[in-house]
């Protein structure tokens, strides 16, 4: 691989970003708000299989980055929508910068944090910060919290739904649910409705994939090889946090953990201290990276919209209000985020881990180099069928889980 990539612009453009700012910068770019929903996926999949599946998805994502390095050195493009339409023309940079567009529209609404080439400022710094904070906050909390809870306040959104089954498990008095000690012991394996949501939230989790190659861009002295090793080594610390966050906040919360797990600690004490000051810093990183979040899904839609048209502050300006004024309607109307997480998480971030650098792959690799029936491609061809498998079976478990209301009880702003 060059030192020196040629960008969009035409101009030569070397890196000189380290080893180790590149970790922090990739793990910047996986680390978001899906790890607000992994303790209510672990509740819904047992300690075991959510490790299980945990452990899959990470391997899968750092053999996704393998190939789309590969696609990539091949071609010298840094670039997933230009990768996009090398393989399939405006076909495929238009699938590509889609499915960017609405992973990050689903980030905005959480806490997506994308990092672009240039951009190695203090807002992604304090944004991981704030994750580790909350991180912190979940590990202490449990051992505060002890179970059965005392109380659940009855204006809670769980608490209405244990109100409505009240002669089963619980009793209710003066306007709190009594909660059952037979929800405190932790499942090694379970399987309900609700556990089709696992996969879109850990995959929505780790995409980082448009991110990859402007990062490996920036690297001084970049190599496939030394990029890979990156991505490893960031997953693999992004992959700790995650497990971290979901093992503590269930072993905190157990059955009554839901997606959106500081609003579940609110129900315990709304006016408790570390949580304000978590919800407080989590509110402040998602404001300081709204500009950046920004970045990729406006240059997805200038590259679908208006490919040839030069830069032009109106447009510019316009672009982004109404990507703003989308996004603050739709988390008015979303029910809650447990919606975000599953439509999002089994669409664009199927797409972009699994399905697109397997297709980029296979159409870019000449095929004097690699045949279609060598070994690579066959692999390739089977991660992009893993890919559909998990989008076809995401989304016809949740809408069967929309259909028959039971998610609707659940979670909540």
């Amino acid at each position: 691989v060059p030192r020196a990539w040629q960008t969009s612009g035409s101009q030569l453009f070397e890196g000189k970003t380290s080893f180790g700012m590149s970790v922090f910068n990739l793990g910047n770019a996986i680390m978001g708000s899906g790890i607000l929903g992994l303790a209510y996926a672990m509740a819904n999949t047992g300690i075991l299989l959510f490790l299980f599946l945990l452990t899959a998805v990470a391997g899968l994502s750092c053999y996704s980055i393998h190939l789309l390095l590969k696609s990539s050195g091949i071609v010298g493009i840094r670039s997933y929508e230009q990768l996009g339409f090398r393989a399939f023309g405006i076909t495929g940079k238009m699938a590509a910068g889609i499915a960017i567009t609405l992973q990050n529209i689903g980030g905005k609404e959480n806490l997506t944090l994308v990092l672009q080439l240039g951009y190695l400022g203090y807002t992604s710094g304090f944004s991981l910060s704030c994750m580790v904070f909350f991180l912190s906050a979940v590990i202490y909390k449990k051992f505060q919290i002890l179970c059965p809870f005392e109380e659940f306040s009855s204006n809670s959104t769980l608490a209405l739904a244990h109100v409505a089954n009240v002669t089963v498990n619980h009793g209710y008095h003066n306007g709190h649910v009594m909660v059952d000690d037979s929800n405190c012991s932790p499942q090694m394996f379970t399987i309900n409705t609700h556990t089709a949501y696992t996969i879109p939230i850990l995959a929505f989790a780790f995409v980082c994939h448009p991110e990859v190659l402007p990062i490996y861009t920036e690297l001084r002295n970049p190599t496939q090889r030394k990029m890979q090793h990156i991505s490893n080594i960031s997953i693999l610390i992004m992959y700790t946090m995650y497990f971290l966050a979901a093992l503590f906040g269930y072993l905190t919360f157990y059955t009554n953990v839901e997606a959106e797990l500081l609003h579940t600690y609110s129900r315990i004490d709304p006016y408790d201290t570390l949580i304000l000051c978590v919800r407080l810093a989590v509110l402040t990183a998602v404001t300081l990276t709204v500009p950046i979040v920004l970045f990729p899904v406006r240059r997805a839609i200038q590259e679908m919209m208006f490919p040839n048209k030069t830069f032009n502050w109106i447009r510019h300006v316009a672009i982004a209000v109404i990507l703003l004024t989308f996004i603050n309607i739709l988390v008015i109307f979303a029910p809650n985020i447990l919606g975000i997480f599953g439509i999002i998480g089994a669409t664009s971030a199927p797409c972009l881990i699994f399905i697109f650098p397997a297709v980029f792959y296979i159409r870019i690799v000449p095929k004097d180099k690699e045949p279609m029936r060598s070994t690579p491609k066959i692999f390739a061809a089977c991660f992009a069928g893993l890919g559909m498998l998990f989008m076809i079976m995401s989304l016809s478990f949740i809408i069967i889980d929309w259909t028959t209301g039971s998610s609707s009880a659940l979670g909540g702003h």
